[in-house]
Parts: structure tokens; sequence; C-alpha cells
């Protein structure tokens, strides 16, 4: 429930909405849109004024009409008027009080320009010249107010009929079917503004009118329409529910339609998958994706018409690059598994998020182990969480400030694995069961956390709150300390904090633990048992003679902290052919040893002597951790150029033997694990400096720069290839770069283009890549640009005074100003650009820099930034010496 704090940014509930007529008219000519909107609302208790939400628009008429059973009664004309800006509402004030009970029809005609924002309803540009315009929606989390009066909060759902006017030759989408669509005269027009607005026109023949069917009920922010120039591709499915047919189709411009393909495979395949998994048909009659050439976020679930950005949905069907594949099935499968979680069933409240984009980015049993990879979702969330800027993953949203910030890895990654935690331990198919329960028991309503865990409890009998509330309702997590006693371990729970051992004051917090105990029997068989720490403390029976691990499979939301001895003995244990660990464990002993390296708990050097052992491994899993692990050491120690000299040198001992084993070209018959070992491998020696790999990169771009022909490039190698031709080359491949980022001939060639560009060791040539970024990079893409120039230790200080100085309010080019209307897109851009610094100097300047300015919109990202600056830099003043000492030793 919301706090006392958020009661005054939520809406008041004397009226409520049940039903809205919704006609939205779209100029692409004239870059204009208007439209009526007639909402049928419930008076729950007597009131003269209605408050609705909007922004940016101009609102015209309006006025109330009573609804009685045969028909509209008494027009009442609003009286007054007023908005509030800061909360986004408009006040409605009328002659005669609505009685409670009441069924009254609300009538608002409204108008605004379209903007290339990003949010609400607005303009992108795509086409291969750049110039075809269309307008598509984004109103998530509070964006529909901007497109039309309304009650934009998730509990307020209400059924939804459209009708969408429109340019003869464009295409009208929504999240339903049509149901009749003509051109004017022959339009059955029932809509008296719609009349009068066409024969007030020129050209009324040149308009059509479509209509579509009316929605389940639905929350304003996954209401979707679009309007322009689309090609499709179709399919469908047959429900394994009911054998009902429905149609599937991808949606995109003329010139990226034949790289939607894949997509709508993936489309086809998953969402017969998840009606299976949860015993609920899905319930609309068709499910449409569109694919948009300017899109804040990566994609997004509205029902019935899911958007995202080409270079989360498109790939060349004539590619081989394996990642291509992994990105855009796990971005569908993501916002088709929203169908059910958060469509048909939604969060009463923003704090409660992670009901829907946990359970999205859980992914589907089976497919979970490559969707839910360590370094993609535990890992990366872990080390958020770690800090004392962390939330919690039930987060307080009192206002639209704080409910932009919180689509963060928490809310996705760190409630994702949760909620895999509680999936192992109760195990899959209660887990399933008491899903499914959930699922129908709030079919077209709302939740809250309590009502997840008690569908679970219903089929797994396990007192689900008590284990999980504290997971969800608290911040951070905790690292399991093992001690070794006589006959046994002791195991202690502390918070987990990245600057060491919590003090008191943090670490008031006691986790339900599943420990899962991996333990050998005396036949070398592998035994797992499933067991809970429930208090500060526990003794543990067992043979610490033979091999042992807590949180087997890596399934625990938590760090385990052994002794030096014991740390060695997992190395060696790992390292051995009859090794008793899954690839999971050994990737978490990894990631808990560099975890706890950088927290000060245990030694650096006792961490890379453990990465070290496994260069005898083979699994793309283990050395993409261990690439992983070594980046992050060399990224942290950027300004020690010795040490960074002799990091490259481990990395080329480890690397280069696997690329001269696998070679640059791959061949069909290639697993994605060995593709993706192939070039992790390629791009840290080259990162490293190997200098046959990168004259055979270079040689290879070079032939694509006199020819044009990049034949030679492989799909897989595109981003090391084009980074490496401008780190190493001068302005001619620069240029070449730069030419590709404005018109590539796939996405995949773009963000490769996008990120590469920032590679330059030429101050000037870095200087002209933010300068690029500025003034011609879409607003979407400009976070690949910073990715590109934060990779480069060369640019990466560079590139952070380039923001502030173009921050201020006086700057002609203003970061604030031109991402002013993107929730995303300027959060991330901030955590990216200060992401590599590592001083207490560089923490000091930062946090000087915006004392002064209005961070409200970023606060949060600002401090957990602040955090790992500071971090990173007491870990370099902590661990040099022993980093260049155990250097040495190698």
């Amino acid at each position: 429930m919301p706090t006392e704090n958020a009661a005054e940014h939520r809406l008041p509930t004397d009226v409520v909405p049940s039903h809205y007529d919704l006609t939205v008219w779209t100029d692409l000519e004239n870059l204009r849109f208007e439209g009526i909107v007639h909402a049928t609302l419930l008076v729950k208790k007597e009131t003269s004024s209605i408050v609705l939400n909007t922004t940016k628009l101009e609102i015209g008429d309006v006025y109330i009409s009573t609804l009685t059973d045969s028909g509209l009664g008494d027009r009442q004309v609003a009286q007054s008027r007023s908005f509030d800006d800061k909360l986004e509402r408009g006040i409605f004030t009328f002659a005669s009080p609505f009685p409670q009970g009441s069924r009254v029809r609300m009538t608002l005609t409204f108008k605004d320009d379209l903007s290339g924002d990003m949010l609400g309803y607005y303009l992108s540009r795509g086409g291969a010249d750049g110039k075809t315009v269309y307008a598509l929606t984004q109103f998530q989390p509070t964006a529909a107010r901007r497109s039309f009066p309304c009650w934009d909060e998730p509990l307020l759902k209400a059924t939804v009929s459209a009708t969408l006017v429109s340019r003869v030759g464009t295409v009208n989408l929504n999240n339903m079917p049509a149901v009749s669509e003509a051109r004017f005269p022959e339009a059955n027009i029932t809509e008296p503004w719609i009349e009068k607005k066409l024969k007030s026109l020129a050209d009324p023949d040149e308009w059509k009118v479509t209509k579509f069917e009316t929605t389940p009920p639905i929350s304003t922010y996954i209401i979707a329409y679009a309007n322009g120039p689309f090609d499709h591709l179709e399919s469908s499915y047959t429900s394994p529910l009911t054998g009902n047919t429905r149609p599937l189709r991808f949606y995109a411009t003329s010139d990226n339609i034949g790289q939607a393909q894949f997509g709508l495979d993936i489309t086809r395949t998953v969402v017969p998958l998840y009606e299976q998994m949860f015993g609920i048909e899905y319930p609309l009659p068709k499910l449409d994706t569109l694919v948009a050439s300017d899109f804040d976020m990566g994609a997004m679930e509205n029902w019935g018409l899911i958007t995202g950005r080409t270079s989360g949905y498109l790939r060349d069907p004539n590619s081989s690059d394996v990642r291509s594949k992994v990105r855009v099935a796990g971005m569908q499968s993501h916002e088709i598994a929203h169908m059910w979680f958060g469509n048909i069933t939604t969060m009463e409240w923003w704090d409660n998020l992670y009901l829907n984009e946990g359970f999205a980015t859980f992914g589907l049993p089976g497919v979970e182990a490559r969707l839910c990879l360590l370094d993609e979702q535990l890992l990366p969330s872990r080390e958020l969480d770690a800090k004392l800027s962390s939330h919690p993953v039930e987060v307080d949203c009192p206002d639209a400030n704080m409910i932009n910030q919180i689509f963060d890895r928490l809310s996705y990654a760190k409630a994702a694995s949760i909620l895999r935690m509680l999936c192992k331990h109760v195990g899959e198919d209660l887990f399933i069961k008491g899903v499914s329960i959930y699922l129908k028991k709030h079919m077209y309503a709302n939740s809250v956390t309590r009502d997840l865990w008690e569908g679970i409890q219903e089929s797994t009998n396990i007192d689900i709150p008590k284990m999980m509330d504290n997971w969800v309702k608290k911040m951070g997590y905790p690292v399991i300390t093992v001690t070794e006693e006589n006959g046994g371990i002791r195991v202690r729970q502390d918070r987990f904090l990245e600057t060491g051992p919590a003090s008191p004051e943090h670490n008031d917090t006691i986790w339900t633990v599943p420990l899962n105990l991996l333990t050998v029997s005396g036949n070398n068989e592998v035994e797992i048992e499933r067991m809970l720490l429930e208090g500060r403390e526990k003794y543990i029976a067992l043979d610490t003679s033979k091999a042992f691990k807590l949180n087997a499979d890596m399934t625990g939301f938590y760090v385990t902290a052994y002794s030096e001895g014991r740390l060695t003995k997992l190395g060696e244990q790992m390292a051995s052919k009859a090794s008793p660990f899954s690839l999971s464990d050994k990737i978490g002993v990894v990631c808990d040893a560099l975890a706890l390296a950088k927290a000060g708990y245990s030694s650096l050097g006792g961490s890379l002597s453990v990465i070290v052992g496994l260069r005898n491994e083979k699994e793309y899993l283990i050395w993409n951790a261990v690439s992983l692990s070594l980046s992050e050491i060399v990224s942290t120690w950027w300004e020690h150029p010795k040490i960074v000299e002799k990091l490259d040198a481990l990395r080329l001992e480890l690397f280069v033997p696997i690329v001269r084993e696998l070679g640059f070209d791959g061949s069909d018959e290639d697993s994605y694990d060995v593709r993706q070992l192939r070039t992790i491998a390629i791009e840290q020696a080259a990162a490293a400096g190997d200098p046959s790999v990168t004259a055979e990169l270079k040689k290879r771009f070079a032939h694509f720069l006199e020819t044009g022909d990049d034949s030679q490039i492989s799909s897989d190698l595109l981003a090391v290839t084009f980074a490496t031709a401008v780190k190493e080359g001068g302005q001619a491949e620069w240029d070449v770069v730069r030419n590709i980022c404005g018109k590539a001939r796939t996405p995949a060639h773009g963000t490769a283009a996008m990120r590469a560009l920032g590679a330059t060791q030429d101050m000037a040539r870095a200087t002209a890549t933010f300068e690029y970024l500025m003034t011609e990079a879409r607003n979407q893409d400009v976070i690949y640009y910073v990715w590109g120039l934060l990779i480069n230790r060369r640019t990466r200080r560079f590139q952070a005074e380039s923001f502030k100085a173009h921050y201020p309010e006086a700057s002609q080019i203003c970061f604030e100003k031109r991402f002013a209307g993107n929730f995303q897109t300027f959060i991330g851009l901030f955590e990216a650009v200060f992401d590599g610094l590592s001083s207490e100097r560089d923490y000091e300047e930062t946090a000087a820099f915006f004392k002064d300015k209005d961070t409200a919109k970023f606060d949060m990202s600002l401090n957990q930034t602040l955090d790992a600056i500071r971090s990173r830099g007491a870990w370099v003043e902590r661990s040099t010496k022993e980093l260049e000492a155990w250097l040495e030793r190698q």
C-alpha cells in the first residue's frame, strides 16, 4: 500500500474509470495529433470535481453527461479548470455534484504536436533514407497522460475502445484487432467529432477511420497505438489448451521488415509454452510486435502490441551471429511473459514492479539456464545491492521521479534471481503450480506481494512469507562465512557490503537462506542437501576432508566466504578432471572470490589464483567468468599502466592459445559455446594488444575499406573488428565507421560501429566522437557511443569532463535538456559516463559537481554511482601492492 507521503501523488478515488472510448487523429504530414475521449466513470463518493492525469496536452471542450439505462442524460460543461504541472493533473469543477453510486460519461478533447521525446504518443523517423515518419506510443510508466486525459495509475483498470483516424496509405495498429476500416465518406462514423473535422477538410477522401475491438480491463501504461507506413510478416500459433488459432505479426518499415523473421519465429514458439506452463490461454485475439527506429527502452509489453527498438529485434537472416539470436529471443520471451505477468495480473502500484519484471526476466523453466545466466542477472544485481545506496526489491514509490528510477537491476535481475532461488528450493513443478494459482485468482485484476506468496504457499504448504519477505522488503543480501570446526562447519550470515564488513546499524536483517550443501560421499557420488539458515549462525556436521560447497549450482542470492586454505582447495578441486562441481559452481566460486577481494574480506591474490587455475577449462561459461573478472580488475586499475601491462600479459597468456586453437572463422557445425568462446578469446586478446590478433583484424577491415565487401568480417566479430580498426587506424578508418553509424546495413553493424567510434587513441577524433554523439546521434543510440568512450581508457576521463561541461543550463548543447523527457536514457547515460572512475578524488569532484544541481530525477542513480566510485577507489588503495606482488610472482 502507498505510504502517507505517496498519498498526495495518487489520484483521489471519488470517481474511477470503467471504460474509455478513445479517438485519436494522427497527421503525419503536419506532425500533429488530436482526439476526443469519452470516459465512463463510476462515482464512488459524491463530488462536483473530477481529478485526472494530464500533462503537455492542450485540453479543449470538457463536459460530463449522466448515464442512465436509456442512454445519455443531462450534460454539464466544466465551470472551471486548473492544472497541476508537478503532479501532472487536471482538476475540473462542475455546477452540480454527481451523486454517489451514479455513472457519468466525461468527454474531453485534446491536441498536441508529435515530438521525438520517445514518451507518450511520439514521432519516429526510419526508412532507408531516414525520412519515413510514423508515430507510436510509449506509456510506461506514467506517459499515457501525455497522449490523452486519463486515470494513469495501474490499479485503475478500464476497458478501451479505440478509433484511429489517419491518412490513406498508412497502417493503424492497436492493442486489439480492427473491426472496421474505411476511407471517408464510406466509413461508418458514429463519433460526431470525427465527422465534423473531416467535413472541414479540403481533402476528406484522403483520410480513413479504423475502429478496433474493445480490450479487457487494462491499465493505461499498456495501452498502445501506432500509425505509419508499416510492412509486416505474419504467422500464427494454435493454442495447446483450446485449439484456437491466433495471428501473429511483426511490423516494421519496409527497409527493416526482412530482418524481423527470427523475432516472429520466437513468438510462435514461446506463446504456447507459456500457455502450457500456467494453464491460461493467451486472452487476446492477436499478438503484434512493432519494431521502431526510435525507442527509449529495449522493448515494451503493451498488451497485444509489443513495441521495441531495432537493435533488440532485428537480425540479418543471413548472419551467423549467435549473440543477436540470444538477444532477440531473450527480449521477445521477456515481453511475451508480460502478457501474463503485468497484463493479465497487474501490480497495484509501482512499488510492486518486480511482480511484473522479475517474472518476465526469470524466463521459461527449461531455458532459464541460458536466459538467466549468472553474469546477466545474479552477478550484476548483487553488485548493485552491495551498496548502501541500494533499495529493496519492493520499494516505496511516492512520485513519478522515483517510479522512473526503479526500472533497474534490482526490479529486474535481483527479483528474477530470488524467484529462481525460491523455485529451486520448493521444486519447479510446485513453484509453477503456485504461480498458476496466483495468476488465476487475480486475472484481469491487480495484486501485491502477499497474493503471490499465498499462491505458492497453497501449492507447497511452506510458509513462503516467512522465507521470502526479507528478500523483497529489505535491501541487501548476506555473506555466509564458513568456519571449519571439529566434525563440521559453522556458518554465519551478515550483510554483505562492497565497502567491507557491515557495521551494526547496517547488519540487522536476518534472511532465510537456502544453503544447498554439496558434499561428496565415500564412493565419490555428489549429494546436495537442502537446508535453511534461519538465524544468525548454524552448525552443520560433515566430513571436511572431502569436497564440499555451499550454494550448490549458485541458486542462492548470497556470497560464500571460505578460509584462504579452503578457497585454495576449492580451486584445485575445480581444476581437476574429476571435479564434483558444476559449471555454475565454478562460476560462483570465481565471482564470489573476486567480490570478497574487492570488498576487502579476502586477498585479491587468492581470487586471481583461482581464476588462473581454470586455464585448462574448455567451457565457454567458465571462460566468460574469467574474462569478466580480469576485465573488471583491468578497468579498476586503468590509471596504473605498469599493472595494466602485466594484467594484459596474463590475458594474452590465457586467451591467445584459445584463439590459435579455434581460429577466426567458424563453421555451421560450431556449437553456440564454441562460437561464443572464439569471440571472447579474440576480444580479450585484442584488448590486451596481441600483435597477431590485431594484425588479422586490421587486415580484414582493410579489405572492407578497400572493396566495400565485409564478408571477411564474421558477424560474431563485427564489434571487435571495428573497434580494433578505429583504435589502430587513422582518420580513414574512423570516417568509415562513422558513416556506418549513420547508415548501417543491419542493427548489429550499427551498434558495433557506434561503440567502436570511441576506441580512437587520437584525442582530436575523440572530441569529434563526442561532438557526433551530441549533435547527430539518435537519442536512443547515445548510450552506445558513451560505452565506447568508457571502455577506452584514454578517453574515459575526457568523456566525464565533457559530460560535465555540457551539463549546465548555460551550455549550448545540454545533456539535461536533451534527455529531460527520456526516463531511462538519461539515467543509463549518467551511470555509464562516470562508471569507470576509481579514486577518492573522482568521488569528491563528482559529488561536488552535482551538489548544487537538481538531481531529483536521478538521485538514486547518482548515489549508487558515487558509492561505486568510492568503492573502486578504496579497492585500489587497499590492494595495489598486493596485486603488484602477485603479478611479479607470475
